[in-house]
C-alpha cells in the first residue's frame, strides 16, 4: 500500500500517477473519474471508507476535462503492465525498477474489471530522449528519429530513475486509436543489466569517496598523451582539467586522449562538445569515440550546460551502479562558472563502488581538480611536444597512482624543466 498522501500533494500530481494510485487502492472506475471526484475516492479509500462520488460527477465531461485527460491517457495506459503492483517505497532518493510478474499481481487483485486481451507484445532495445514534460522516446536508431521509436511515459522515468542517454529494453504495446506512436509496457533492462538488479542506496553526492587509487591506461606513444600518463597522471575518479591559452593544442590533447580510451575495457567513454569551433565537431564526429552531443560556440551557454549535464548524469548513473565511466569535456569555457563547477565536482572515485572521471579542457583551472594538465602555447607554436609545462602542473597523491618511484620521477622531471 502506498503512503498516505493529502489533498494538497494529490492536486499537484499529475492524472496519470493518480490513475496508477487509484488502481493500487482498488477504487473502481476510476478511469470515468474527473480529477477533483478522483481526489476524493482515492482520500476515502486511504481512509478506509468507500467513495461516494456525487452522480453528475461521473456523467459526461466537459470537452477541456475530455482533453486534458485524452493528453494523459497514452501516459496512463502505457503503465497498465505495471500499474497494478504496488509501487515501493523510495530509500534514500534511489527506487528499483520490479517487473508484473515478480509481484504477482492480477486484475481482480487490483480491484479492476478484467481487460481485454491485449495486442501481442514485441520488445525494443534503444536509447532514452527526455522531453521536457518528463516523458520521453526510446530512440531505435539514436540519434535520428523514427516511426518506430516507442514513447515512454513520465510516470516511467521517474520510477526508473532514466535520463536522456540511457539504453533500455523492454516489451512494447501497439498504439491506441488517437496515439502515434507504440508505448513501453515496462522497463526490463537499463545499460545492459536487468532493471530489478538496480541497486538502490544513498544519493550519489553522499555515497563515500576515495582520492583515485587506479591509473587510467593510456598506452600511446603520442608525446603529449604519454606526459600526461605519467608526468600527470590520471585516475579512475579524477577531476582533470587541461589548460592553456588559446592554441596551446588543448583540444587536439583531449581528442588524442580519447583515441587512447576508446578501446579500453570495462570503461563507460563519452564525448561531448559545448562551445566547440564548428570544424572540430566535423573532425571529432567523423572518428572515434563520435561525441553524444555537439553544441557549438553559437548555442547560448544554457544549451552548452544542458549537454555537459546530461553526459555527466549518464556517467554518475554507471558510477552509482559500480561501473567506471569517463566524460571528456570539450570546453567548459563557455558555461557559466556554477554550471562548469559543478560539472567537474560529479566527478569522484566510490569507495568499494565505481568511477566517474571527468577530463575537460578550459583556458584556466577552476578549483577542486584533482589533476592540471597546463599546456604551453609557446612550446606548442614552435611544434615542441610535449608541450606540458610541469611547474603549473600536478597530480593530487600522485604517489596513489604511480607508486612512490614514479612520484618521485615525476618531481625530478619537474625540476630538470624548471632549470632548463
Amino acid at each position: 500500500m502506498s503512503a498516505v498522501l493529502d489533498r494538497s500533494a494529490l492536486e499537484q500530481s499529475p492524472l496519470a500517477d493518480l490513475h496508477l494510485l487509484a488502481n493500487e487502492l482498488g477504487v473502481d472506475g476510476f478511469r470515468r473519474l474527473r480529477k477533483d471526484a478522483l481526489i476524493d475516492a482515492i482520500l476515502a479509500r486511504q481512509g478506509g471508507e468507500e467513495a461516494a462520488v456525487a452522480p453528475e460527477e461521473t456523467e459526461t465531461e466537459t470537452e477541456t476535462d475530455a482533453e486534458a485527460e485524452a493528453e494523459t491517457e497514452a501516459e496512463a495506459e502505457a503503465e497498465a503492465g505495471a500499474a497494478r503492483r504496488p509501487r515501493r517505497g523510495r530509500r534514500g532518493g534511489r527506487s528499483r525498477a520490479r517487473t508484473r510478474g515478480e509481484e504477482g499481481a492480477t486484475d481482480e487483485d487490483a480491484g479492476e474489471e478484467p481487460a481485454e486481451a491485449a495486442p501481442a507484445e514485441r520488445a525494443v532495445e534503444g536509447v532514452v530522449e527526455l522531453l521536457a514534460n518528463g516523458s520521453g522516446f526510446v530512440r531505435v536508431a539514436p540519434p535520428e528519429t523514427s516511426d518506430d521509436d516507442v514513447y515512454v511515459s513520465a510516470a516511467q522515468v521517474k520510477r526508473c530513475e532514466l535520463v536522456s542517454g540511457d539504453r533500455v529494453g523492454g516489451p512494447v504495446r501497439p498504439p491506441r486509436r488517437s496515439e502515434r506512436f507504440p508505448s513501453l509496457v515496462r522497463v526490463d533492462t537499463i545499460n545492459g543489466r536487468p532493471a530489478d538488479e538496480v541497486a538502490e542506496g544513498t544519493r550519489f553526492e553522499d555515497l563515500p569517496v576515495a582520492f583515485p587509487e587506479e591509473r587510467l591506461e593510456l598506452g600511446s606513444e603520442d608525446p603529449t598523451v604519454k606526459a600526461i600518463e605519467w608526468l600527470t597522471p590520471i585516475g579512475k575518479g579524477s577531476r582533470a582539467v587541461i589548460a592553456g591559452a588559446p592554441r596551446a593544442g588543448k583540444s587536439e590533447a583531449l581528442r588524442r586522449l580519447a583515441a587512447a580510451l576508446a578501446g579500453a575495457e570495462a570503461l563507460e567513454l563519452t564525448v561531448v562538445l559545448a562551445g566547440a569551433r564548428p570544424e572540430e565537431i566535423a573532425e571529432w564526429s567523423a572518428g572515434e569515440p563520435a561525441p553524444v552531443a555537439a553544441v557549438s560556440f553559437a548555442a547560448s551557454p544554457d544549451a552548452q550546460a544542458q549537454a555537459v549535464e546530461q553526459a555527466v548524469e549518464q556517467g554518475r548513473r554507471v558510477a552509482a551502479r559500480g561501473g567506471d565511466a569517463v566524460v571528456l569535456v570539450d570546453t567548459l569555457e563557455y558555461l557559466a562558472p556554477h554550471a562548469a563547477r559543478r560539472a567537474l565536482a560529479a566527478a569522484r572515485n566510490i569507495a568499494g563502488g565505481g568511477s566517474l572521471t571527468i577530463v575537460a579542457t578550459a583556458p584556466a583551472p577552476l578549483g577542486g581538480e584533482t589533476t592540471v594538465v597546463w599546456l604551453d602555447a609557446a612550446l606548442t607554436g614552435l611544434g615542441r611536444f610535449p608541450a606540458v609545462d610541469l611547474e603549473r602542473s600536478g597530480t593530487l597523491r600522485a604517489e596513489r597512482l604511480v607508486g612512490d618511484a614514479g612520484a618521485e620521477a615525476i618531481t625530478r622531471a619537474r625540476a630538470e624543466q624548471a632549470a632548463a
